[in-house]
């Protein structure tokens, strides 16, 4: 096979997938580990994908290290993050302990929860003050702001987490794929994702139907690791690879 060829089909492999490992690729194009690493280095070079240890990532809009803010997330799909928020709020019952993860998703299920007697830990600190402004016994783990997502991260607020025993948390996430998993642009956020995650009886994940097929940067859980509630699913793929709720 060409060079080129062989750049060709690596390029739409990464590209379909969002990510590809070494061993993937060899298999694929019938070629040894050296001849895969030195295209991805030729390739990474040219600035058409990422290597990264062990493969490669996309460098397209499906594999972004990019993370809108706040502002600008809050006004990207709004009706299909509303009925994910309003299925999700339907799920917490009196007497629950739950960990609301910072986001526009997360936010937008506080004023559908109809329970009452429910304590409510978040990273999210305008999130904590919409709780508390409806009279729910709110706590926040100490830690770092992060400001363009109005979240508290660090070794500190993971500390905090792990003293807690989560009846249901509801986590935010940038990208969902086979290859994978689940993952966001930021380690810190990653870290405080997959200690809530090992700290829940119940997990689930709220994403509209933009974050599959999506890789960032860090997985921070496998797509197995709770209930990913969406809008709707347009590859069915994922519907043998995970459990999914879809509200529309």
């Amino acid at each position: 096979m060409l060079t080129e060829d062989r750049h060709s089909m690596i390029l739409a492999i990464v590209n379909r997938q969002g990510s590809a490992k070494l061993g993937e690729l060899c298999t694929a194009l019938d070629s040894s580990e050296s001849t895969i690493r030195r295209d991805l280095n030729v390739l990474a070079e040219r600035r058409l994908l990422t290597k990264v240890h062990g493969g490669a990532i996309a460098l397209s809009d499906n594999s972004s290290r990019y993370e809108n803010d706040v502002a600008e997330k809050s006004v990207m799909f709004v009706e299909e993050k509303t009925s994910i928020a309003k299925y999700a709020a339907s799920l917490i019952d009196e007497g629950d302990l739950v960990y609301i993860d910072a986001g526009t998703t997360t936010e937008k299920m506080i004023d559908h929860i109809q329970s009452k007697n429910v304590t409510f830990v978040t990273n999210g600190f305008m999130n904590a003050e919409l709780l508390a402004q409806r009279g729910f016994r709110v706590y926040i783990p100490g830690g770092e702001i992060k400001s363009s997502t109005e979240a508290i991260v660090g070794a500190e607020c993971v500390i905090s987490l792990q003293h807690y025993n989560f009846t249901k948390c509801f986590l935010g996430v940038n990208g969902i794929s086979l290859s994978g998993g689940l993952s966001t642009p930021d380690k810190s956020e990653a870290i405080v994702k997959g200690t809530v995650i090992h700290q829940s009886k119940e997990v689930y994940i709220l994403a509209d139907h933009s974050k599959f097929d999506q890789v960032t940067s860090v997985k921070f859980a496998g797509l197995n690791s709770g209930i990913i509630i969406t809008d709707r699913v347009s590859d069915k793929k994922y519907l043998s690879e995970a459990s999914i709720k879809e509200v529309l």
